[in-house]
Order: structure tokens, then C-alpha cells, then sequence
């Protein structure tokens, strides 16, 4: 069976798209963004003029993404594989290749000023990464579009000092020897990398504050909060946002540091008397943890990650 028709008959089954991640991309692309896998596209690349303007819109991310994005390369690159840095809407703001595979991956459309969102390309790396705000691997005939089964590529999103989306961070490559353990590896590069040009841009944001860590122990260098001079919490990340069980996004309206942290900077204050407010939620709904999300304004799900946090089991 061709990719084609192999596409078009799993969005066809109502059922595949519920069971598999990349057949609802395929469903996405297909039925909410009518594409056509049969039909051929021509590559839609901004003028000279056109990208200039909106690499202007993201001077800062430019800037504290070429360290992270050379770095990367160098870690990538000897093994044919391209790093892309791309705007929310999809499009290539800068790039790594060597000389020897840069007019490949030029022929594929990975080129600066290509649209690769998911609404133009179907399912891809750097296009389903935007959509759906997760790191993605899309591996060969996984993609949409018969042109681009012949590359793997790898998203990561990047997120703004707001906690709003920004681009994507992709490593694209054609070898055909690219196992599933050697993606998985290189997708958490890509991630760890997609997070410190994060924390770079956060940090550029607030460069007159004073940048936090949250929850240190927890590994993750991208939950970072800025303090101002009156120590009040005036910025935060949206990895520490869902430490703090913030907004994902949006502007923070500024709370005192000392409500949340300890004199040595720490957050195991704060944690004791959100861990002791849950389980006495938990404890008053009976043990229905569903009653005891409504009762704390949050989601079921959303309490199950504090639970898992805070080190909360239900038979506690």
C-alpha cells in the first residue's frame, strides 16, 4: 500500500486516531486542515524581506538561541543531522547543516523562511511539536506527506518568559539507520536543549532580577522564577508555574518570595502546607480524589501530579 493511502485509510477509521498520537496528526492534518497526502506541494518559503521582518519579532530568541543552537550542532552534526529554530507559527528562523547535506535537506524544504507548521506540512516534527506543545519524534513514514518520509525528524517546544509558546527547537535527519533507542537518546537532547534556551530567554527578560531556582532537587533547570528588588515574585517560567500550580501562561501579578520560600531559598515550606491542604481535601472528600479536585478548583488530573509531587498516596 502506498503512504498515501495508508494515511487516508487510517484517518478513515474513526477508531486509529483515538489509539495512536500520529494517526490523530494524520486526522488533524487531513480533516481540520484539509490536506491531500496524494497531492504534491510545493514548499511555502518567505521572501528575503518577509523573514528578515520576522526574525526581527524574535531578535531575543535569536540571540539566546545561537549558543544552544551551535552547541547542539556539534553534537549533532558529523552525523548528517540538521538543527532548526523555529517561530509559534512553524517557520525556520535559523539553522544548522554542514555544506555536504544542506542542499538535501534544502531539496526537503528545510531551509530558513520555510513554513513547516502542521497546517502546511502535515504532520512533522517541528509542525505537530507547535499543535500539540510536546516533544515529538516523527520517525520516516510517520509523517503526512509521501515527500518527507524519508527523514526522522525531532521536536522540542520552547516556551517565553510568560509561559507562552515561542517556536521549536527540531534535529532533522536522513539516515536510515536512526534506531528507535538512538531517537530517544536524541530527543532528550534536543528537550534538555529546547529548556536552557528557555532559561536564556527567561533570564535575558528579567536581567535586572533576581533568578530562583524552583524545587532544585527535582532536576528541572527550566522552573525558574524572577525576584525583584521589593522581593516580590514578578516572573516565573511555566515549568515553575506548575510547581507553584500557576496559569500556564499570562502575566503575574506580583506575590511576596517570602510566601513560597524559605531563608535558604527553599521550597519545603511552601510544599508542607500545600501537602497538608491536599490530604486534608483528600481526607474530607472520603478518599474520592475526583470530590477532592472540586473542592481544591483543580482538575483531576491536575491533582494527581501534586499527589505525585508532594509524595501523597491515596491510602495515606
Amino acid at each position: 500500500m502506498k503512504h498515501a493511502e495508508k494515511v487516508l485509510a487510517s484517518v478513515e477509521c474513526k477508531q486509529s486516531a483515538a489509539r495512536s498520537r500520529i494517526v490523530a496528526s494524520w486526522s488533524r492534518s487531513a480533516l481540520h486542515y484539509g490536506l491531500d497526502p496524494s497531492l504534491r506541494r510545493s514548499q511555502e518559503v518567505e521572501t528575503l524581506s518577509e523573514l528578515s521582518t520576522r526574525r526581527e519579532k524574535s531578535d531575543l530568541l535569536l540571540h539566546v538561541a545561537g549558543k544552544q543552537l551551535d552547541q547542539l550542532f556539534n553534537l549533532v552534526g558529523a552525523s548528517g543531522c540538521s538543527v532548526v529554530l523555529t517561530d509559534r507559527e512553524g517557520y525556520i528562523l535559523d539553522q544548522r547543516s554542514r555544506s555536504a547535506e544542506s542542499h538535501d535537506f534544502a531539496g526537503w524544504g528545510l531551509l530558513p523562511g520555510a513554513n513547516w507548521s502542521e497546517g502546511r506540512e502535515g504532520t512533522n516534527g517541528i509542525g505537530t511539536c507547535l499543535a500539540e506543545q510536546r516533544n515529538v519524534i516523527i520517525h520516516r513514514d510517520q509523517h503526512f506527506f509521501p515527500k518527507n518520509i524519508d527523514m526522522t525528524c525531532i521536536g522540542s517546544p520552547i516556551y517565553g518568559s510568560l509561559g507562552e509558546l515561542l517556536g521549536a527547537l527540531d534535529v532533522s535527519s536522513a539516515r536510515v539507520d536512526k534506531t528507535e533507542s538512538m531517537n530517544s537518546l536524541l530527543a532528550n537532547t534536543v528537550e534538555q536543549a529546547a529548556k536552557q534556551i528557555e532559561a536564556a530567554n527567561f533570564c535575558a527578560a528579567y536581567a535586572g532580577e533576581r533568578i530562583v531556582i524552583v524545587g532544585a532537587s527535582s532536576g528541572n533547570n527550566c522552573a525558574l522564577v524572577a525576584i525583584n528588588s521589593d522581593d516580590c515574585i514578578v516572573g516565573a517560567t511555566r515549568g515553575a508555574r506548575k510547581i507553584m500550580g500557576w496559569a500556564c501562561d499570562g502575566e503575574l501579578q506580583p506575590v511576596a518570595a517570602t510566601d513560597f520560600f524559605d531563608d535558604t531559598g527553599d521550597l519545603r515550606g511552601f510544599n508542607r502546607a500545600e501537602r497538608t491542604a491536599v490530604v486534608k481535601a483528600i481526607t474530607r472528600a472520603n478518599g474520592n480524589i475526583s470530590n477532592a479536585a472540586k473542592a481544591l478548583g483543580v482538575g483531576r488530573a491536575t491533582l494527581y501530579r501534586r499527589m505525585k509531587r508532594l509524595g501523597i498516596r491515596r491510602e495515606d
